[in-house]
């Protein structure tokens, strides 16, 4: 309760908050909000400007365009959302364990993740996409492969951090089982850390299946995705640059959203940091203030 009465109070955080769960609506129910077939050919209206019946008009196969967009929801943000939940629940599992127990458990997690951060996130995608072939699953499943390893570093820092305080000490002397500590006593103190991570991740990713999209290594046509729709817009962006300004301002608002959460989100578990950035303002604004005396004084 406490965490949505800041989230209430910020208004940024609000704003984005609304917006994030209209485009899962808007995705899930696609169909209800799709004016349009989005895979319906048209070539009599190859590259229709906007009108009533088109909004965004049309695209080279005569395609809506804002059909397309509203169907991009699905691989662009909610099989996103499917990958970053199930990479953060291995990465969780994996963190609590190594971060809980320790010596040889924690020296094994902790080095099969050091093999997995040493090759470059692109480097690996590419690597699992050439040996299962190009499409969305293949790059989710790339994805999976790559975030857990990061997310189970973070989270096994986290719970370092907290697994060495009194309370925690106290449980274990009482008696309490570990699963019941983690459990009870873990968990709630290091989620705002997962869930601030988890957020300031979704745009990353948002970004990345549209950058393999883009490069024909994502989705496959006839298929809506918004990476996939700059890529088809790219051959006419000269003389239809309009045709690449819906999908590329889509990835843009989006992603922007979500990192404006995750920000908005982290003060919210911590409302200290806006003390401690409204201190550092005004700090900012008195040094100015005395440099611009000293000038006016020579």
């Amino acid at each position: 309760m406490r965490i949505l009465k800041n989230i209430c109070k910020d208004r940024l955080a609000l704003i984005s908050l609304v917006v994030i769960m209209i485009t899962i609506i808007v995705g899930i129910f696609a169909p209800v909000f799709s004016p349009h077939d989005p895979n319906e050919i048209k070539m009599s209206l190859r590259y229709a400007s906007p009108s009533w019946e088109y909004l965004l008009g049309n695209d080279h196969l005569g395609r809506c365009i804002l059909s397309r967009l509203i169907y991009g929801v699905r691989p662009s943000v909610l099989w996103v959302l499917v990958v970053l939940f199930i990479s953060v629940l291995i990465g969780a599992i994996l963190g609590f364990v190594a971060g809980y127990f320790r010596g040889k458990t924690d020296a094994i997690i902790m080095r099969v993740c050091d093999i997995m951060l040493s090759f470059p996130g692109y480097v690996m995608a590419l690597a699992v996409i050439g040996i299962l072939g190009v499409g969305l699953e293949n790059i989710l499943i790339a994805f999976a492969l790559i975030k857990w390893a990061w997310f189970a570093r973070i989270i096994r820092t986290s719970v370092l951090q907290y697994s060495e305080l009194n309370y925690i000490k106290f449980a274990k002397a009482s008696g309490l089982s570990e699963f019941k500590i983690i459990c009870r006593h873990i968990i709630p103190v290091t989620f705002s850390d997962i869930a601030v991570i988890s957020s300031g991740s979704m745009g990353s990713m948002i970004l990345q299946i549209s950058g393999f999209s883009f490069l024909g290594l994502g989705i496959q046509a006839p298929h809506a995705e918004w990476g996939m729709m700059l890529n088809e817009a790219r051959e006419v962006m000269f003389t239809r640059p309009e045709l690449m300004v819906a999908p590329g301002l889509t990835i843009v608002f989006i992603v922007s959203v979500f990192n404006f959460f995750s920000d908005s989100l982290q003060v919210a578990f911590d409302p200290k940091l806006v003390n401690s950035k409204n201190t550092t303002t005004h700090k900012l604004r008195l040094s100015k203030m005395n440099v611009q005396e000293k000038k006016v004084a020579n």
